[in-house]
């Protein structure tokens, strides 16, 4: 895993728990770690997820479109690992963790 993924597992990771530290979960989560399966998450967590993606990666990361591009069985199946790379993927893997600001700046960087 890359620095960037690195750290940006650890930025998901800490929005995660304060989505979900009221349902108990408090253990460590991992690039491993589904969403419906481990996390229990629920409609309105996936949309308090998106929100908290805005405000910290601006709009070079759309976990809207993201999960449009799966199939109903790969959303329910969906890691955070894979969540991680599309993140590092959509800022060009050298911009993870520059700031909201700085990161939807970025992405006219972006090669298609």
């Amino acid at each position: 895993m890359s620095v960037d993924q690195a750290r940006i597992l650890a930025e998901v990771a800490e929005m995660l728990h304060a989505i979900r530290d009221d349902a108990g979960v408090d253990g460590e989560i991992t690039m491993a770690t589904r969403f419906q399966d481990d996390l229990e998450m629920e409609s309105i967590d996936v949309i308090s997820l998106a929100g908290r993606l805005q405000v910290r990666y601006g709009n070079a990361v759309n976990f809207a479109q993201f999960v449009a591009g799966l199939d109903l069985d790969s959303v329910r199946e969906l890691r955070v690992g894979q969540l991680v790379e599309y993140i590092a993927t959509a800022l060009g893997g050298t911009e993870a963790g520059t700031g909201s600001a700085d990161a939807g700046l970025g992405r006219a960087g972006l090669s298609a």
